[in-house]
Formats: structure tokens, C-alpha cells, sequence
């Protein structure tokens, strides 16, 4: 039996963070369980080979949603890393903050320690080793063209969209170093694996946690097909993710007891917010022809490729060195609004002939294309996700509850409306040949809220499967993230956020990871 001080079960974006901080007094021993493989692989590393882990079981749990009504009675396919560095080791790298007023969620959710005053240290330490690269000089042209169409409705420039409170249009900062993806696990992980009190078990699926007087004790988890046990002196931090923090506790036996009871699993603690409030950020693509060329030339010839490949061989820049998604921003789509509530994604380069299963990102269409995406910030529906037997081996069951409201059905199609308006601009109308996806044939509110229920997607951002708040009976853990009802447990990753953050999530979980390693080593203020 191994033995440590604290186990961290997850060796993601947060899992990484914690490893790190709680190794580096020396006071602690940490093991740290990860599912995955290293993340020391080239497709891993190079920005654009993220591609290559969408579909990969390797480094990819690929879960598959059930069935919705609202979209068209399509199941959504979610990628969620299992490798070192979680999801932000196969995820497109954009690194944004968010808005002030999901910071306001966590302190209403939490108490003063979460306020944005409060939280202030974290996002300082956090960025302090994942910044954001600005890689605005490395985009394609295309992309300036974007900027100035949105310019022309009204946008704001904004010359740093990963900050608090980013308001207009720009370049995305991505989560790179050097032309190299900057995971936590490069910028965290890495640093704190020299130290002798932090031992990293990977290909260690944790599959219960066990009790003794309802204090979390030891992880059971597989290793090479082996039943291995970890024990606990101290605490168990589950880390595993929005879909596997609550999918383990509910298989521990902390849950909604019919869910548990019905899967022949022994009621420990009843929780019925574990893997309730599942929220997600939905968007829609708007895809062209362009009369001038993008990425999709550079791409789809041998010496495009070739050239890129020579230029971050020898320089660590190009397209190589960048996600697709090279531009957008945080705008309104109603001037009565005090806050951005949409996000936009500009993407030089198009994909409308993708085989189902794929996502070959140095194989876009044969044409010159590109794309506009739009993405409401913060949609109010909430939906579930559950286990469907007590194997730890079958995935859970997800149920996203797309468009259940009249608020977020209003903002997809508002979102659809502003892509018709920047494409209608100038600027873009001089590059456009044809609107490929929808169509032009795609004019009212009716027609576009069938086009969205039909093509809209997942951009992977499931997020409060794990509530923090101060109820309970609907949320899971409490201000410090302990779980309610049991002892040396914590929660510390995407799942306890109150509601979903307005952009991507992954810059928001590492300030979440660095509050949680301030609360567990009973620190406050700067590190």
C-alpha cells in the first residue's frame, strides 16, 4: 500500500497546480493519480497537433452525450483530456480571464476569501506561470480583416483579451511557451516532479474512494490491470474534472441516492447536487468561401506544409506554433447590456468536408474558406450527468439540457444575427464568395433557430457538477471545497465553479487550483 500525506486524484489542469504548491513547503508528501499517459508526446506539444488528440483514446476519454431534444436528437461528442495536463493538454489554447461578474458567482457562493479582491493573489500567481503568449504578429492576414468588420458595427478594440473584463475584439492569447503548448503540466507539474516528496502514478485509473468514519481515507484505483490501494494521512483532493470529479464520488457512494441505490451502490452520504447544474457553453459556425487566400491553401498543399514546417523547425512560429482559433473577442449583441455576452471566435481556415470521426486540422477544405463562430457567455440552462452502473470502467450518463430556456435560445440566435452583421460589413463582404453554412436561404429567427439546432456544438466547457455554494442539500462543497457530509475530501477543479464562466475555462480553473492550494495549506493573501 502506498501512503502519503495528501492524494490527488487528477493529474489535470488543477491537479497539476496542487501538486506543485503543496510539495513546495517540504512539509507534505503528495500522490498524484493520473488516469493518462505522460504528456511528453510531439502531437501533445505542438500547438497545432491538437487535432491529432481529438479523437485519440490514448490521451482522450471522448464521451458521448445522450441524445437532445433541443438539438435535433443529436448526441454531442465531448473530448476530456486523460493525459498529463488534463484538458489543457489537448485543448485550442485560448487563454482568457473572464468577466467580473463570474468572479461576483464565486463570492456570493463562497465568502469573502472569494472575492475578487481575494482572488487577486491567485490570478497574479496563476499567471505568473501561464501568461498567455501574444502571438498577434504570427496570425494570418485574414485576421485584421475580422477586427476591422467588427470595428465597423461598433466594437471595441481590445489589445488584451485574456484579461478580467476583456470588452471588443482582437487576437486570442494562447497557452504556449516558446512554440510549445504551456499545459499546467509543463508549467507547474514538471518543476515540482524534482522534489522527493511528490510521486506522479500515471495510467492510474482511481476507481473509490473509501471511508472510515466518514473521513476519506484511501483511493482504489487500477494500475496495468492491477487493483493498487493509496492511503491517506491527511486529505483526498479530487481533481478528475467536471465529467469524473462527480462520476467518482457517486461511485464512493456520496450522491443522489436513488442514482446510487439504483446502481447497487451503498448510500454513504446522500448529496443530491453531485452531478446536478452541469452547464456548457453552445456556439454556431458560420462558414465562407473566400475570394482571397487563407490557411486552407497553406495547408492543403505539400509546399504550404512543408514551408510551415521549416519555419517552426527553425523559428517556433507560423501556424504551427498557433490554434485556429487566432481571433475574437467579448461583445454585446444588445447595446442595453453592462457586460459582453457573447464571444466570438474568427478561425482563417475551414472544414466542411471532414470525415465523421476526425479533425485533421492540416486538412481543411480545398478552397479557400474561413470561419465565424459565435458563443452566449453565460447560458442559464443546467443539466446532469450520472453514473449507469457501479463499473467504474462505463462512462456516465451526460445529459447537457441544450436551449432549455427562453434565454439562451434568444442569445443563439442573436449570436447568429451579429455573424450575418460582420459578415455583411465592408471589410469581410470584399472577401466573401459565398455564405457555405447555413446558406442564404437561412433569413428569419425561425430558420435560424432550426440551423443552430441542427449544427450547433459543444466548445467543451462543461463546468458545476460540483457546486460550491452554502446549501447542502443542492450544492456539493463549501467555501474551502470540502464536500458536505464527510470529512478529508475536497473537490478543487472546473466542477465547483457556481455557474459557467463567460469565455474558455481553462485560465479560471487554474485560479480556482491556486485559491484551493491557498485554503488547504491555510494560507491567505500572496504566496
Amino acid at each position: 500500500m502506498i501512503e502519503s500525506d495528501f492524494i490527488i486524484v487528477g493529474g489535470g489542469t488543477a491537479g497539476c497546480v496542487l501538486a506543485d504548491r503543496l510539495t513546495a513547503c517540504g512539509k507534505f508528501t503528495v500522490l498524484l493519480l493520473e488516469a493518462g499517459p505522460s504528456d511528453q508526446r510531439l502531437h501533445i506539444q505542438l500547438p497545432i497537433g491538437y487535432g491529432m488528440s481529438f479523437f485519440n483514446p490514448a490521451v482522450n476519454w471522448m464521451y458521448r452525450t445522450e441524445p437532445e431534444p433541443a438539438l435535433a436528437n443529436r448526441s454531442g461528442y465531448w473530448p476530456r483530456g486523460k493525459v498529463l495536463g488534463g484538458s489543457g493538454s489537448i485543448n485550442a489554447m485560448v487563454h482568457v480571464q473572464g468577466q467580473p461578474d463570474e468572479l461576483a458567482d464565486l463570492a456570493e457562493a463562497g465568502d469573502s476569501e472569494w472575492s475578487f479582491e481575494a482572488l487577486a493573489a491567485c490570478i497574479q500567481r496563476a499567471r505568473e506561470r501561464i501568461e498567455g503568449t501574444d502571438v498577434s504578429h504570427d496570425t494570418h492576414p485574414l485576421c485584421s480583416t475580422f477586427i476591422k468588420a467588427a470595428q465597423e458595427i461598433g466594437f471595441n478594440s481590445e489589445n488584451d483579451l485574456s484579461k478580467i473584463g476583456a470588452d471588443g475584439v482582437g487576437y486570442f492569447r494562447i497557452a504556449t511557451r516558446n512554440g510549445m503548448r504551456l499545459s499546467s503540466a509543463r508549467a507547474y507539474l514538471r518543476p515540482a516532479m524534482k522534489r522527493s516528496n511528490l510521486a506522479v502514478e500515471i495510467e492510474a485509473h482511481a476507481t473509490r474512494i473509501v471511508f472510515e468514519d466518514k473521513r476519506a481515507r484511501e483511493v482504489h484505483f487500477s494500475k496495468s490491470g492491477t487493483a493498487m490501494i493509496a492511503r491517506a494521512r491527511r486529505e483526498v483532493i479530487v481533481c478528475a474534472g467536471s465529467i469524473n470529479s462527480p462520476k467518482l464520488l457517486q461511485l464512493s457512494g456520496i450522491g443522489p441516492a436513488l442514482t446510487l441505490k439504483s446502481n447497487g451502490i451503498e448510500v454513504l452520504c446522500e448529496r443530491n447536487g453531485v452531478g446536478r447544474n452541469l452547464q456548457d457553453h453552445l456556439c454556431i459556425d458560420h462558414l465562407y468561401r473566400s475570394r482571397v487566400p487563407t490557411l486552407n491553401q497553406q495547408f492543403g498543399s505539400i509546399r504550404g506544409k512543408i514551408a510551415a514546417g521549416l519555419r517552426y523547425i527553425l523559428l517556433r512560429k507560423g501556424p504551427l506554433a498557433l490554434s485556429v482559433n487566432q481571433a475574437g473577442g467579448f461583445v454585446r449583441s444588445r447595446s442595453d447590456l453592462a457586460a459582453p455576452n457573447i464571444q466570438l471566435y474568427f478561425s482563417p481556415l475551414s472544414y466542411t468536408r471532414t470525415a465523421p470521426g476526425t479533425r485533421t486540422l492540416m486538412r481543411p477544405d480545398p478552397f479557400p474558406g474561413f470561419m465565424l463562430s459565435a458563443q452566449p457567455c453565460r447560458p442559464t440552462s443546467r443539466g446532469f450527468l450520472e453514473i449507469t452502473s457501479a463499473d467504474p470502467a462505463v462512462p456516465p450518463r451526460i445529459v447537457p439540457n441544450s436551449l432549455a430556456t427562453e434565454h439562451d435560445i434568444a442569445e443563439m440566435i442573436e449570436g447568429a444575427r451579429l455573424l450575418r452583421q460582420l459578415a455583411a460589413t465592408s471589410s469581410l463582404r470584399d472577401v466573401i464568395d459565398e455564405e457555405l453554412q447555413p446558406g442564404s436561404s437561412v433569413q428569419s429567427d425561425d430558420e435560424m433557430l432550426e440551423d443552430i439546432r441542427h449544427r450547433a456544438s459543444t466548445v467543451y466547457h462543461p463546468v458545476s457538477t460540483c457546486r460550491m455554494g452554502r446549501s447542502p442539500d443542492t450544492d456539493v462543497v463549501d467555501s474551502s471545497l470540502r464536500v458536505y457530509g464527510v470529512d478529508g475530501l475536497r473537490v478543487v477543479d472546473a466542477s465547483i465553479f457556481p455557474s459557467i464562466p463567460s469565455g474558455n475555462t481553462n485560465a479560471p480553473t487554474l485560479m480556482v487550483a491556486e485559491k484551493g492550494a491557498e485554503i488547504i495549506l491555510g494560507k491567505s493573501g500572496s504566496q
